[in-house]
């Protein structure tokens, strides 16, 4: 019999207290639990903002007389357009139509042509030679000799053209405007005497501009400081407007609502500037073509219309 109890029962405590504690050591913790995952960003989708137009250029103005040189147009020439003119500008402003490529409208009507940098804005006007037969489409084939075309059939077609510089087989600069028919804008062609083609071009009437074989004559300053360098780089598009129907019937949109010719300058907070209609164009918009992949060659004959 152990005769001290009291001493033996404090060892067996402290024996108990000690393991106890050592055995907390070795015992695993509860990990804490995670944080909650952080609300979502809401993410706002921002429009991409288109830069500003560049500064309209001042627009020239180019005189029939080929000895002339071009002028600052003593107003903006959208005021004295045709209705037919600006409601093109308009859609074509709009719809960028012409795919960010500088453009001209022909307006066979008025026989006058009106170049566009590819902010739709005004850079130059001039007068026109076209064809002599009134209409929109060719009723001759390419391949007919100019000598066997009667006047009336002499037709400048209308239409939209992705166009491009070429040379003819003499090696001459033209814009080749519809491929097919081989219809090009190129420097006024002298002709025949009896055409008197310069005299036409230099007169203030439009009702005797209608002479050619079809194709676009233009004053040779016009080609050499506007087309030349406007279609070279990166081609370009030509609208020949009809005279047999409307435009938005021929190139598919909605006249936008105009309640005087400046309008498309008003409108657009910018002179020379046609980049703003009152109301949106509902109509569908046909699709922007390529221009023509190659430059070709066309003949002598074709430019010299």
């Amino acid at each position: 019999m152990n005769k001290h109890p009291t001493i033996l029962a404090l060892a067996i405590s402290l024996v108990l207290a000690s393991g106890a504690s050592h055995a907390g050591i070795f015992s695993k913790k509860a990990k804490p639990a995670p944080p909650p995952p952080p609300e979502p960003v809401a993410v706002v989708a921002v429009a991409p903002v288109e830069p500003p137009p560049p500064p309209a250029p001042i627009p020239l103005e180019f005189s029939g007389n080929q000895k002339a040189a071009p002028l600052p147009a003593p107003m903006d020439r959208l005021q004295s357009a045709s209705r037919e003119v600006l409601d093109t500008v308009q859609w074509v402003a709009a719809s960028k139509d012409n795919a960010g490529l500088p453009f001209v409208v022909v307006d066979k009507v008025n026989a006058q042509v009106y170049a566009f940098t590819p902010a739709a804005q005004l850079k130059a006007t001039a007068p026109v030679l076209l064809g002599a037969g009134v209409g929109d489409k060719m009723l001759v084939g390419p391949d007919a000799p100019m000598s066997a075309i009667p006047p009336e059939k002499r037709i400048t077609p209308a239409g939209r053209y992705p166009s491009k510089l070429v040379k003819d087989n003499h090696g001459k600069v033209v814009l080749l405007v519809d491929g097919p028919n081989l219809i090009t804008m190129h420097v006024v062609a002298k002709g025949t005497p009896a055409q008197r083609r310069a005299e036409r071009l230099a007169s203030v009437a439009a009702n005797d501009n209608r002479v050619s074989y079809g194709c676009i004559n233009v004053p040779p300053a016009f080609f050499a400081t506007v087309l030349d360098p406007d279609f070279r780089p990166k081609q370009g598009i030509v609208y020949v407007l009809p005279e047999k129907t409307t435009p938005g019937q021929m190139f598919g949109f909605q006249p936008a609502a105009v309640t005087a010719p400046a309008t498309a300058v008003a409108a657009a907070q910018a002179p020379g500037t046609a980049a703003a209609v009152q109301a949106p164009i509902q109509a569908p918009v046909q699709a922007p073509q390529a221009p023509p992949a190659s430059a070709g060659v066309v003949t002598s004959e074709a430019a010299a219309q």
